[in-house]
């Protein structure tokens, strides 16, 4: 986003954890994905292949899952907190709607 637009509309730092969550959600269903497709093959070496890029996908979703916890997006340890995040973000979103 523009960085003008950000600060006009305050979404500097919504932008990133919108991003942020887009990632953790897409890394979530490639391990959902791989771990169908490990089950649905025959093939031995093509599920050591799918089981390592399964590895390599948990990875990603734990780098990302910290990521958010580190920037203050997350908080899987803490219903509070993560309710109180989400309220804010829904807040902001309605209100840039009806701006």
């Amino acid at each position: 986003m523009n960085k003008f637009i950000e600060k006009l509309t305050g979404m500097t730092d919504l932008t990133d954890q919108v991003i942020a969550t887009d990632i953790l959600i897409a890394a979530k269903s490639e391990v959902r994905n791989y771990a169908l497709a490990i089950t649905e093959t025959a093939s031995p070496a093509v599920r050591e292949t799918l089981t390592k890029q399964l590895d390599e996908a948990i990875d990603f979703h734990e780098q990302m899952t910290n990521y958010m916890i580190d920037n203050g997006y997350y908080y899987p340890n803490d219903t509070k907190k993560q309710l109180e995040l989400n309220l804010k973000t829904a807040d902001t979103a309605l209100n840039l709607a009806n701006n």
